[in-house]
């Protein structure tokens, strides 16, 4: 399949496209035009295009398109509503517009119900209304939900959905490992799960 990663060149999503290279797949790297790809193997396709302003047809030719971008910690309330709600919103539709047989939404624990005395209470807003409208928009998808992230590989033992130990640890490796899944595995349709790693 052709698969459309937002946040190919990110710690998850770089993993992301060597294990869909690995099955077989021919990931397409949505990047900005400053993004540094040196990252990602040479044989990989770039298309070029900027989350806080999407232009139709990034998701032409795309069998499937796999959402794991992020505004990063560090920046502000304003950068993450313009690509973690408004850039994830707007992949959504075009997906929907070009046909897409599947959108598989790197999420977080917590987007399903976001607590407002949290933390990162800004950003749970944020991928929670992304999730909800994915949901709402007609396509095929899979939500994950990983608690908190490692940049461990993990060894692909993973639980998920209410055996999930909210204080739990997530590795990146294990997360691409979910997601390249999701894209095919039909248990994942319509579904949107916590999930963890078992260390």
């Amino acid at each position: 399949m052709n698969i459309l990663i937002a946040g190919a060149t990110g710690n998850t999503g770089l993993r992301l496209v060597e294990q869909l290279k690995a099955k077989g797949h021919s990931p397409i790297a949505l990047v900005r035009e400053s993004s540094d790809t040196g990252s990602l193997p040479d044989d990989v396709t770039i298309r070029h295009g900027d989350l806080t302003d999407l232009q139709s047809g990034v998701c032409d030719g795309c069998d499937a398109v796999v959402f794991a971008a992020g505004s990063g910690g560090s920046t502000g309330p304003e950068l993450t509503d313009k690509v973690d709600r408004d850039g994830a919103k707007r992949l959504i539709d075009l997906a929907a517009e070009a046909g897409v047989s599947r959108f598989v939404m790197l999420s977080s624990a917590g987007a399903d119900d976001p607590d407002p005395e949290s933390e990162l209470a800004h950003y749970l807003q944020a991928k929670h209304e992304a999730d909800e409208h994915l949901k709402a928009s007609g396509l095929s998808y899979a939500i994950v939900r990983p608690v908190a992230l490692t940049d461990d590989d993990g060894n692909r033992k993973m639980r998920f959905g209410d055996e999930v130990d909210p204080k739990g640890k997530a590795a990146r490796g294990d997360v691409a490992a979910v997601l390249a899944s999701a894209i095919e595995d039909d248990q994942w349709t319509g579904k949107a799960l916590l999930m963890q790693s078992v260390l």
